[in-house]
């Protein structure tokens, strides 16, 4: 895989995490045992994993729009595939 695709992901997967959890720990602190200890519901669990997938795809389709703006055609079944993936990242700066 591609070093410039690995740390795309990479970052996406970071950004993600990071939103994932500060979105729980907004959530959580709102409810609160007995003994202090914070507890997080299925809905605010449901609603952060919603919200971290968003930016997910969010941060692909982005990162396809870039490549497909520097020449990248991700709909065509040519043999070359990896050559024009390689040459649109080389031109879009990745």
């Amino acid at each position: 895989m591609n070093r410039s695709i690995r740390r795309n992901i990479a970052t996406a997967c970071i950004l993600a995490a990071v939103s994932l959890t500060a979105a729980t720990a907004a959530l959580a602190q709102s409810s609160v045992t007995t003994d202090g200890t914070a507890t997080v519901t299925k809905a605010e669990k449901r609603a952060s994993n919603k919200q971290a997938r968003k930016q997910n795809r969010a941060a692909k389709n982005a990162e396809l729009a870039k490549l497909e703006k520097n020449g990248y055609n991700s709909a065509s079944d040519d043999a070359s595939y990896p050559d024009k993936l390689q040459a649109a990242q080389k031109k879009a700066g990745e």
